[in-house]
């Protein structure tokens, strides 16, 4: 991959780290059990939803060194253009943050530090 994450959109980082973070939430749920694919689909909703992410963030926050809490920042600045019928405007940007620092993560290629932060949020 040839991109400089530093100079991608916020929106940009966060659109590619909602999939990494998706990715990390489905692999967790099959790793823990083989169960019918509804079933897991259901469950990943409870971790991929705006509150379920502004809660993630709670968790990490304390860990975070200045770069990644200058790219969650970013994220969570961003102009999104709308808000979700489930969330507050406050966690709908925080949870964009944790997209974007996910999506940061993974274009420097951190996908250790992307695991480390995933399980945190998981205990």
């Amino acid at each position: 991959m040839n991109v400089e994450p530093k100079k991608l959109s916020p929106l940009n980082l966060a659109f590619v780290g909602d999939c990494v973070y998706e990715m990390m939430v489905r692999e967790t749920l099959v790793c823990a059990a083989n169960r019918p694919v509804n079933d897991l689909h259901a469950e990943s909703v409870k971790y991929v939803s705006a509150k379920a992410q502004t809660q993630a963030y709670e968790k990490i926050r304390n860990i975070l060194s200045e770069e990644e809490t200058a790219q969650f920042k970013r994220g969570r600045n961003a102009k999104t253009g709308h808000l979700p019928k489930s969330a507050t405007s406050a966690e709908y940007h925080t949870a964009t943050g944790i997209e974007a620092l996910f999506g940061y993560l993974y274009f420097i290629g951190e996908i250790d530090r992307i695991r480390e932060l995933f399980k945190i949020i998981n205990e």
